[in-house]
């Protein structure tokens, strides 16, 4: 019984080994991607640091599985001289959502919701809402659901991107963006917004807004954990994302980047804290801070490029990361489906793009303007980061930058990764060719920490 209970601890211990390591690296060629084309990406994104538009970046190319690039550039702080590293800490804002979205699948999955439940049923403060007509409201047609929070179809807004009367009651009630130190929890800060009105009709439109802050509520009622201690035991601890949180402890506070804004005298200045833009109230020092107590499912998170590269890889993989499985194939690809094909379309997603359970999903590469593929999905923050996984090519792609507002990096970035491509499954012909013998064959040393 001894050895069957030794044998049981250490196939734990290993098992929780495996999750905390990081992916395997491979030389690029042995997955047909071009280092000399690599080269391209490094010195498009060194020129960006050259020209002042950005302190610095870090940027991460994985396919089939493997790390085949990690690369950083510039600084992670200008006035100290402290380079850009790869295990540097992000503010990474809006690439909070994909995470929310699959904790509130990984619950959907344990039966205890329904995507077509509505959210007065997990909280009650969403009952008998009004939409705005103008100067009136009228009462709202039906409840918003949790497909329309996963969706952005709720009929919230962001106080940021509103300037009518739904932005003006978020403004005048204190609701919170997610960017800047609040006081209370998110259950006090999500009842604040069900009393505002709703900017449409359920269901009707797309609206980019709070609903995945919505959502991190009803993970904590659905749960009955912390948000924050719900994503530390469910998702990060198991992945080994060590690094990511709703804040950023005493020890690693040397890690965090530096924000930067435009500034026409010398390119880029760090930003103030806190600082406003339009009715954007953002506090990139203060809000990080530990200990917290309101965390943002939508804005709130901080991370590094290896941290996000173990979720990522876990979606690319259905769900699952080395001995760990967090969803369902079939509950991935419902998430990045476009759930948005039957409303007008938005300026933010761009062309052919829809909106699935948490992230932007091209439809029409022809329409995007972009090189990539169809059904590839991801999403960026405010503060400059993005991130793609395109599961025809088995690709990830992440760019971390520090930069508000008008960070222009990301689109270069997947730009230089796919022009960086030696084979592709659109032309399955090449998958027989051999790599060139040309060129570096290994993994750029900024790879290893």
């Amino acid at each position: 019984m001894k050895r069957c209970a030794h044998a049981l601890v250490l196939l734990v211990f290993l098992g929780r080994g495996l999750a905390a390591q990081q992916l395997p690296t491979a030389p690029p060629a042995s997955v047909g991607i071009s280092s000399e084309r690599l080269e391209r990406m490094h010195r498009g994104m060194q020129a960006f640091v050259d020209r002042r538009e950005v302190a610095g970046i870090v940027t991460l190319v994985a396919r089939e599985g493997k790390i085949v690039d990690v690369h950083a550039v510039g600084f992670q702080d200008v006035e100290s001289r402290k380079p850009m590293r790869a295990d540097t800490i992000f503010r990474i804002a809006s690439m909070s959502k994909p995470i929310t979205s699959v904790a509130v699948m990984m619950l959907y999955e344990e039966g205890k919701l329904l995507l077509t439940d509505p959210i007065s049923k997990y909280i009650p403060s969403f009952r008998n809402q009004r939409v705005a007509t103008g100067t009136a409201t009228e009462p709202a047609r039906r409840d918003i659901n949790i497909r329309d929070l996963l969706s952005h179809r709720s009929g919230l807004s962001y106080g940021f991107l509103d300037d009518g009367p739904v932005g003006n009651a978020y403004r005048a009630t204190g609701v919170s963006d997610g960017l800047t130190v609040t006081n209370g929890t998110i259950a006090e800060n999500v009842d604040r917004l069900a009393a505002a009105p709703l900017v449409s009709q359920p269901g009707t439109e797309w609206h980019y807004s709070l609903s995945t802050d919505v959502l991190g509520r009803l993970v904590e009622v659905v749960s009955a954990m912390p948000f924050d201690a719900f994503l530390r035991e469910r998702i990060f601890t198991p992945l080994g994302m060590t690094d990511t949180s709703f804040d950023v402890p005493d020890a690693k506070w040397s890690r965090l980047a530096t924000v930067y804004s435009p500034d026409r005298s010398s390119g880029i200045r760090p930003m103030k804290d806190p600082e406003t833009f339009l009715n954007t109230v953002m506090s990139p020092i203060a809000y990080y801070k530990s200990p917290k107590r309101y965390f943002s499912g939508g804005a709130g998170l901080t991370s590094t490029i290896h941290d996000y590269a173990r979720f990522a890889e876990t979606l690319l993989n259905g769900g699952t990361f080395g001995n760990v499985r967090l969803l369902s194939p079939k509950t991935v690809e419902l998430m990045t489906l476009s759930h948005t094909a039957d409303v007008p379309p938005s300026p933010l997603l761009g062309g052919g793009g829809g909106f699935g359970l948490g992230f932007l999903v091209t439809t029409d590469l022809a329409r995007s303007q972009t090189l990539g593929s169809v059904g590839m999905y991801g999403w960026s923050g405010i503060y400059g980061t993005n991130f793609w996984v395109d599961p025809k090519e088995h690709l990830i792609g992440i760019m971390m930058v520090q930069l508000f507002p008008g960070a222009t990096v990301s689109s270069s970035f997947q730009m230089l990764v796919y022009q960086a491509l030696t084979r592709s499954d659109y032309f399955p012909a090449l998958r027989t060719s051999q790599p060139s013998a040309g060129g570096r064959q290994s993994v750029s040393g900024a790879a290893s920490r």
